[in-house]
C-alpha cells in the first residue's frame, strides 16, 4: 500500500475531513460535550503535569495559547517559537496561530478552526482543537497489519481481549459499557493486579470503577472517564473512549515492543544457527569429495607411456574399473553436493544473508582412456615397424656381408686377359644385383624415418643401424664405381666370358630377388581393423597366386640355361663340376627356394581367412553396440526434452510438476541397466581393439556424457522447482502469482539459438531456454507489465536483479523484484532497533540483559558472537548489538 508522505500517515486527513460532521452535530448531545471536557482535560494534565502545572477550565485556560504551546512541547519534544508574554487579544491571538501553525507544519490539515475562536473561549472549536491534537500525538502512529490509526487500536484491543469471556469489542462507546474490556486488557498485561475469574459481568458499575481505579493507581493512567455517565450514556463519546484506551495502549507499548523484539532476535539467530549447519555440512562433505579428486587427479593426468602393448592394455584395464565402479557414487555424490548447495543459497537469499563461498576444487583431466586407446595404436604399429625393420636389415646385411671385401681385391693385376674378361662380367653381374637391392635399402630408410616420428622407445638404436646400413650402402657403390672403372682400364678384359653362365646370372639374380620379396610379403605380418581390409588383402593374395605359373615358367627358363652349359661341357669335355663365376646362385638354390614360396602360399591363405573370421566376429560386436547405442541415445534425448518442456509447463502446481519430475526420475533409474548392458558390449569391443564403428555415430563416451547428464539435469530439476516452492512459500505469494511470474518470465527468455545434447548423435537438434533474460528482455518484460520506466529507475531495478553486471536477469532475481515490496522480510535495521528495546535504548546491551530477554540458547548464542561494545558511554561487560546485527546480514565483518 502506497503512503501519501504529505499527509503524514494514513487516514488522519479522512479523520479531519470527518470532522465536518462533527462540527455540525457532535456536541448536540450535552452528555458527549460533558465526557469530552472531562475526558481531554484530564489527557492535557497527564502531560501538563511533567512541567508542573494543569488546567482546570479547558475553554479558558488554553484561551491565552501559552498553556496550549506548552502542551505542544510537551507531548512532541520539540521547541516551539517563544510565546509572546503580553496580556493583550492580539497577543493570544498570536501565541494560539504558534501553536495552530505548529500542528498544520505536523501534516494536520485544520478544519473551520481559527487563534480567534480559540481565544473567545469557544467550547466546540476547543474541544475539536484538542481532539486533533490528541489524534495526531497520540493515536495516529497505532497500526497494526497497515490498518489505520483507529482501526489499528480497535484490532490491538480486540486482540488482547480475544481470550477473555464476555468480552466482544466491536467500537469504542457501547462494547466498553460493562467494564469488562478495560479488566481484560489490565490482566492480559498485568494479572496480578486484577482476578478476572471473580467478575461479574452485571455488575458495570463495579467492573468500571475497579478499572478506573488500577489503571490510575498502578499504571499512572488518570481517570478521564466517569463511570456513571458511561452507564447512563445510550451510546458513550467515541473520542473519549478512543483517547482514554490509547493511554492503555502506550502504557503497555513498552512491554509489547520488548516481546516483539524478542521474538524477531529470536527468528534471526534461529535462522542463522539453521545456516551455519548447512555450511559446516557442505565443507565437510566437500572436503571429502575433493580429497579424493586430489588423490586419483595425479593417477589420470599421468601420462607416461609404455613400451609394450600388453602394458598398456594393463593400463586401460585399470581405468574401465575406475570408470565402472569408482567414478559412479562421486559423480553422484557431486550432484547431491550441487542440490545442497541450491538448496543453502536460497536460504540465505530469502533471509537476506550474504551468499555462502565454498573452497574451489579442481577439475578432473578429461581424455585418459582416449590417449590410452591411441598410445595402443600407436605400439602396435611400432613394433610391427620394429619387426619388419629387423627382418629387412637382416636379410639386406646378409647379402651385403662381405661385398666390400670383394670389391678391393687387387685379383685383376695378375689375371690373364681372359680371367679379367671373366671379372668384369661377373662384377656386371654384381652391379644388377645391387640396383635390385637399392629398394631395400630405401624402404629400410623410410621405415627407420617412421618409427622415429611415432617416438619408438629403441629408435635410436634403430637409426644406428639404418645409418650403418646407408653408410656401407654408399661404400659399396662407391668401390663398386671403382672396380668397374679398373676393370675396363684392363685391355685384356672382355673376350671369353661364357655368355650362358652371363645370362643365367643375369636372370636369376632378378628372380632370386623376386622370390625373396614374395617370401617376405608372405611371411609379412598383416595389422587389419575392418572386413574390407582383410578381403583387400585376400585380393592382393589371389592375384599375388595368379602371378605363380608366369614365375614358374621363368624359373624353368633359368634351369634350361645352366642345363644347356652342362651339355656344352659335357660336349666339349668340360668338368662336370664347373662353378658360375659370375653368382652365387644355384638351381639348387632357385628350387629350395622356389619350394619354400609354394609352401607359404596355403599358410597365407589359411591366416587371412582367419582373420576374415575375427573380423567378422568383430563386425557382428559392432552391429550389436550400434543396435543398442541407437536406441539409447534418442532415448536419453528425449528424456532431456521432456524435462525441460515439464520445467516450463504452467498447466499445473510446482507440487504437480514435482511430481512429474520424479516419475522421471524412477523411470530413468530403471532405464540403467540397458546402460549397463551397453557398457559390457563396449567392454568386449575394447578386448577386441575395434578402434570405429560405422554403424552407429555414437560413442561409449557419448552415452556416459548424456547419461550422467540426463541423471544430473533431472535431480538439478528437481532442486530448482524445490528452490521454486522454498522460494513461493517464504515469500507468501499464491501459486497464481508465481504461475504469472513464470509465464512472464518463460515469455521473455528468448532461445537466441538451437542446442544439440548429444553431438554427432545422428538427431536433430532441439530448442533449449537460456535460463535467463537479457537486459533489453527484462526491460520488455516490465513495459508488459505495466511498469512505466526511465532510464534512472530501470538502473536502479537493474542493480537490484542483477548486482554483478553479468547482464542476465534470472528466474529467482525476477521472483524477488517482483515481491520485494510487499514481502514480509526482516533486515538488519530492524534487528537493530529490536535489539535497542531490549537494551532500554542504550547503544550496547548487556549479558544479563540477553539472558534475561532471550531464550536459553539463543541468548548464549549472542555472548558468544557479539563483539565487545567499544563507544565512551559503555561500561564493563558492554555488547555491541549493531556490529553483531550487521554481520548478520552480510554487510560488516567482525
Amino acid at each position: 500500500m502506497q503512503y501519501n508522505n504529505n499527509n503524514n500517515g494514513y487516514g488522519l486527513n479522512e479523520y479531519m475531513i470527518q470532522e465536518d460532521d462533527w462540527d455540525r452535530d457532535l456536541l448536540l448531545d450535552p452528555a458527549w460535550e460533558k465526557q469530552q471536557r472531562k475526558t481531554f482535560t484530564a489527557w492535557c494534565n497527564s502531560h501538563l503535569r511533567k512541567a508542573g502545572t494543569q488546567i482546570e477550565n479547558i475553554e479558558e485556560d488554553l484561551r491565552n495559547g501559552l498553556k496550549l504551546m506548552l502542551l505542544l512541547e510537551v507531548i512532541s519534544g520539540e521547541r516551539l517559537p517563544r510565546p509572546d508574554r503580553g496580556k493583550m487579544r492580539f497577543h493570544k491571538i498570536a501565541n494560539v496561530n504558534k501553536a495552530l501553525d505548529y500542528i498544520t507544519s505536523k501534516g494536520v490539515k485544520l478544519v473551520s478552526i481559527g487563534a480567534e475562536e480559540i481565544v473567545d473561549g469557544n467550547v466546540k472549536m476547543t474541544l475539536g482543537m484538542i481532539w486533533t491534537i490528541i489524534l495526531r500525538f497520540a493515536i495516529q502512529d497505532i497500526s497494526v497489519e497497515e490498518t489505520s490509526a483507529k482501526e489499528g487500536l480497535l484490532l490491538w484491543c480486540q486482540r488482547k481481549t480475544a481470550p477473555y469471556r464476555n468480552v466482544n469489542v466491536q467500537n469504542f462507546h457501547c462494547s466498553w459499557k460493562d467494564g469488562l474490556a478495560f479488566c481484560a486488557l489490565i490482566h492480559r498485561h498485568r494479572p496480578d493486579l486484577i482476578d478476572y475469574a471473580k467478575l461479574n459481568k452485571d455488575d458495570h458499575l463495579g467492573n468500571l470503577s475497579l478499572a478506573l481505579e488500577i489503571a490510575e493507581k498502578h499504571l499512572d493512567i488518570p481517570k478521564m472517564l466517569d463511570p456513571e455517565d458511561i452507564i447512563n450514556t445510550p451510546k458513550p463519546d467515541e473520542r473519549a473512549t478512543m483517547t482514554y484506551v490509547s493511554c492503555f495502549y502506550h502504557a503497555f507499548a513498552g512491554a509489547e515492543q520488548a516481546e516483539t523484539a524478542a521474538n524477531r532476535i529470536c527468528k534471526v539467530l534461529g535462522v542463522n544457527q539453521e545456516n551455519e549447519k548447512l555450511m559446516e555440512e557442505y565443507e565437510r562433505l566437500a572436503s571429502e569429495l575433493l580429497e579424493w579428486i586430489r588423490r586419483t587427479t595425479p593417477w589420470l593426468e599421468k601420462r607416461t607411456p609404455e613400451n609394450t602393448v600388453e602394458a598398456m592394455r594393463h593400463k586401460l584395464e585399470d581405468f574401465r574399473d575406475y570408470r565402472r565402479i569408482h567414478k559412479p557414487p562421486k559423480v553422484q555424490e557431486k550432484c547431491q553436493l550441487e542440490i545442497s548447495f541450491n538448496t543453502l543459497q536460497t536460504k540465505l537469499h530469502i533471509s537476506h544473508r550474504p551468499a555462502f563461498m565454498p573452497s574451489e576444487g579442481k577439475m578432473v583431466s578429461k581424455g585418459y582412456e582416449e590417449w590410452l586407446l591411441t598410445e595402443i595404436r600407436r605400439l602396435e604399429r611400432v613394433e610391427h615397424l620394429a619387426e619388419k625393420f629387423q627382418q629387412k636389415a637382416a636379410t639386406h646385411e646378409s647379402w651385403a656381408q662381405g661385398k666390400d671385401q670383394l670389391l678391393t681385391l687387387k685379383d685383376y693385376e695378375s689375371a690373364s686377359l681372359t680371367e679379367l674378361r671373366v671379372l668384369l662380367r661377373k662384377h656386371e653381374a654384381f652391379e644388377s644385383d645391387l640396383a635390385a637391392h637399392q629398394d631395400r635399402v630405401e624402404q629400410l630408410a623410410a621405415i627407420a624415418q617412421e618409427l622415429n616420428e611415432l617416438d619408438y622407445h629403441a629408435a635410436a638404436v634403430i637409426n644406428e643401424r639404418c645409418q650403418s646400413i646407408c653408410d656401407h650402402w654408399d661404400q659399396l657403390g662407391t668401390l663398386t664405381q671403382k672396380r668397374r672403372e679398373a676393370l675396363e682400364r684392363t685391355e685384356k678384359l672382355l673376350e671369353t666370358i661364357d655368355q650362358l653362365f652371363l645370362e643365367f646370372a643375369k636372370r636369376s639374380a632378378p628372380f632370386n630377388n623376386w622370390m625373396e620379396g614374395a617370401m617376405e610379403d608372405l611371411q609379412d605380418m598383416f595389422m587389419v581393423h575392418s572386413v574390407d581390409e582383410v578381403q583387400s588383402l585376400i585380393s592382393a593374395h589371389d592375384q599375388f597366386k595368379a602371378t605363380l605359373a608366369e614365375a614358374d615358367s621363368e624359373r624353368q627358363a633359368i634351369l634350361s640355361i645352366y642345363n644347356e652349359v652342362q651339355k656344352i661341357a659335357q660336349s666339349y669335355g668340360i668338368s662336370s663340376k664347373l662353378t658360375n663365376i659370375y653368382c652365387d646362385i644355384t638351381p639348387a638354390i632357385i628350387n629350395q627356394k622356389w619350394e619354400k614360396v609354394k609352401k607359404s602360399v596355403p599358410q597365407r591363405d589359411g591366416g587371412l581367412h582367419e582373420e576374415l573370421s575375427r573380423q567378422h566376429a568383430n563386425e557382428r560386436l559392432r552391429r550389436q553396440f550400434a543396435a543398442q547405442a541407437n536406441a539409447i541415445g534418442p532415448w536419453i534425448q528425449t528424456r532431456m526434452e521432456e524435462i525441460a518442456r515439464c520445467s516450463v509447463d504452467l498447466a499445473g502446481t510446482l507440487e504437480d510438476q514435482m511430481n512429474h519430475l520424479k516419475q522421471y526420475e524412477h523411470n530413468i533409474i530403471n532405464y540403467k541397466p540397458n546402460i549397463d548392458r551397453l557398457e559390457g558390449d563396449h567392454q568386449l569391443i575394447q578386448e577386441s581393439l575395434i578402434f570405429d564403428n560405422k554403424h552407429t555415430n555414437y560413442t561409449m563416451e557419448h552415452m556416459r556424457v548424456g547419461w550422467e547428464s540426463l541423471l544430473t539435469t533431472v535431480a538439478r530439476t528437481i532442486n530448482e522447482m524445490e528452490t521454486q516452492i522454498l522460494t513461493r512459500d517464504a515469500k507468501g505469494i499464491s501459486q497464481q502469482q508465481l504461475n504469472d511470474f513464470r509465464s512472464s518470465f518463460t515469455h521473455f527468455d528468448r532461445v537466441k539459438h538451437k542446442t544439440l545434447f548429444i553431438s554427432d548423435g545422428g538427431n536433430e537438434p532441439y530448442e533449449k531456454k537460456k535460463g535467463g533474460m537479457e537486459t533489453d528482455d527484462f526491460r520488455a518484460c516490465l513495459i508488459s507489465m505495466g511498469y512505466d520506466l526511465g532510464e534512472a529507475e530501470f538502473a536502479r531495478i537493474m542493480s537490484l536483479v542483477d548486482p554483478d553486471g553479468a547482464g542476465v536477469v534470472t528466474f529467482q532475481s525476477f521472483v524477488d523484484f517482483m515481491t520485494r515490496e510487499t514481502g514480509d522480510t526482516e533486515t538488519s535495521e530492524q534487528v537493530i532497533a529490536s535489539f535497542r528495546i531490549l537494551a532500554a535504548d542504550k547503544p550496547y546491551i548487556l549479558v544479563d540483559e540477553l539472558r534475561r530477554e532471550l531464550p536459553p540458547e539463543q541468548a548464549e548464542y549472542c555472548i558468544s558472537r557479539m563483539p565487545p561494545y567499544q563507544g565512551p558511554d559503555g561500561v564493563p561487560g558492554a555488547l555491541d548489538y549493531t556490529a553483531f546485527s550487521t554481520v548478520l546480514y552480510g554487510e560488516s565483518d567482525l
